[in-house]
Parts: structure tokens; sequence; C-alpha cells
């Protein structure tokens, strides 16, 4: 046994083994930095030129590099803004309800129930197979005024002329996109209740809990993180989705990110949809930390 004091161990020169803690921290470093350094700069530099633009003015085709807080005045001041902007918060809320109430029984069935969980989870899969802009225009085949929803209903006799509320509303925008992002609300969910202890189910069990008090005393509380993870993923995309209203929206499903489409498109106005774009960002943000920070709140408060 060697009895020299902790002190001299791992000093060179004594027999002991060298450790070098602050050089392996900084070769880790040396190494990661590259990758770092990449995803960071992919991150921030968008970010960096979306705040410049934002301080300055275009007039079409002239852009004035003048820093200025006219655009975020413009916009805070417009109405047309505060509508889209609640309207794209509404909708994505809508959308994230929707997407998590019905993705929760299916990945429960998948985790607790479901034999071939391999065969389940590749089915879920299924709808991006094909593209995005080609299930948009299927279900505005559905939904539209000859489509295949008015058919079916007035081929049972159940309408007697065709509904015109079915397409161009926000309803139909909440539909679209509840299925394309169904399967993003089906996965975070199924991972946390893959976690669960079974263990703790047969506690439950053994102190006399029902099925509904098992579910709402250890399921529900120890799968929050999974559900504030599977709502994060469906809201912030959401808010900036336009092609799907653009498509099946009409003007009343409008978002606000058609408004920052225009401007840095047919507006030719940089400066401005930058502004919106970063108010956006902010808004979602927020709503963001609110929504964290009550879901952990509700998980704590259901155990």
């Amino acid at each position: 046994m060697d009895n020299r004091p902790l002190g001299d161990l791992g000093r060179p020169g004594r027999g002991g083994p060298v450790f070098k803690p602050r050089s392996e921290a900084a070769r880790g470093y040396a190494l990661s930095s590259p990758a770092t350094a990449y995803v960071g700069f992919l991150v921030a530099a968008p970010l960096v030129i979306l705040i410049t633009y934002s301080f300055w003015t275009q007039t079409y085709v002239t852009l004035d590099k003048t820093p200025t807080l006219g655009n975020y005045r413009a916009a805070l001041s417009d109405p047309l803004v505060h509508h889209l902007m609640l309207r794209s918060i509404w909708i994505a809320g809508a959308v994230t309800l929707a997407t998590v109430v019905l993705a929760y029984p299916i990945a429960y069935f998948i985790a607790m129930k479901a034999r071939r969980k391999t065969i389940w989870l590749l089915l879920i899969t299924i709808p991006f197979w094909s593209s995005y802009l080609l299930r948009v225009f299927a279900w505005k085949l559905i939904l539209g005024f000859n489509g295949v929803m008015n058919s079916a209903l007035l081929g049972l006799g159940l309408i007697d002329e065709p509904l015109d509320f079915l397409l161009y509303n926000e309803f139909a925008v909440v539909l679209t996109l509840a299925h394309a992002w169904a399967p993003f609300a089906i996965l975070p969910i199924y991972v946390s209740l893959q976690k669960i202890d079974p263990s703790l189910l047969e506690a439950a069990t053994d102190l006399g809990n029902s099925p509904l008090q098992r579910f709402l005393r250890v399921t529900l509380p120890l799968t929050v993180p999974g559900i504030i993870a599977a709502s994060l993923i469906i809201f912030v995309p959401t808010v900036g989705d336009y092609v799907t209203p653009a498509l099946v929206g009409g003007s009343d499903g409008k978002m606000i990110a058609n408004l920052i489409q225009v401007q840095f498109g047919a507006a030719n106005n940089w400066p401005l949809g930058a502004t919106l774009s970063l108010l956006a960002m902010m808004s979602v943000g927020f709503v963001a930390i609110v929504f964290v920070i009550a879901g952990r709140g509700l998980g704590g408060r259901i155990r």
C-alpha cells in the first residue's frame, strides 16, 4: 500500500499516475469547439442579420442603414399586426392542445399495450413518406366545397347542399396543422411513458388505487416532461407556419408568418419583415416560458 500523503499522489517524478484535469478539459473544449462554433454561427448569424436589418429602413429598392426604431414603432402600433399575432398564438395553441390530447392515447397504447411497438412506430411515420405540400393539398381536396367530405355527406343524405365553412378559415388551418404535427407529439410522450418504472404502477395498485387513480397519480405526473416537450415542439414552429394558412386558411386564417413573408417578398421591405420576425420570436418565447412554468406547476400539483 502506498503510504504517501494524498497530496503527493499524482505528482510527476514520484511514481504515481499523472492526472491533468485541466489539460483534459482543455483538450475536450478544443475538440468540441469547431462543431460548437459552426452550430453557433448557424444560429447566431441569421439572428444578428435580423436584428441589424430591423434598425434599418427600406423604400422598395433604397436601403437606408441609418439606425432607427421606426420599424418597431410602426409594427407595435399597427392593429393588423396585433390581430395577426394574437390569431397566430391562438391557432398555435389550439393546434398544440388538439394534437397533444389526441396523441396521448396513441402513445399510451403503443407504450403500455402494444406488443409490436416497432411496427406501430413505423406506422406513425407514414405521413412523412409524402411531401408536406401534398398533405396540405390533400386536406384542401377533402374539405373543399366539392371535396370528399361534402360529397360523402351529400351521398349519405345528411346535408342538402355542400358546407362552405370547412375550408378557408381557422378550423381548416388547425385541422391541417394538427394532422401534420401529430407524430411530433406522439414520440416525446411515448418516450416519457417508456421510462416509467413498472414497479411504481404495481405499488399504486397494491395501495388500492383504481386504474384511473393510478393514471392520475403516477402515469400522468411522470409524463409531464414529455407533454411539455411535445407541446413546445408543436407550438413554436406552428406560429411561424405560412404555407398551410396560405393554402387552406383564406383571409380568415392568415397568420403573422404570412405578413412576414409578404414583407420579404412582394413588399420588398426586409427591415420591417425582420422587425416582425423578432417580435414574433419574442412573443413565442414568452408564451413558451409561461407554458413551461405552468406545466411544471401542474405536474407538481398532480403529484
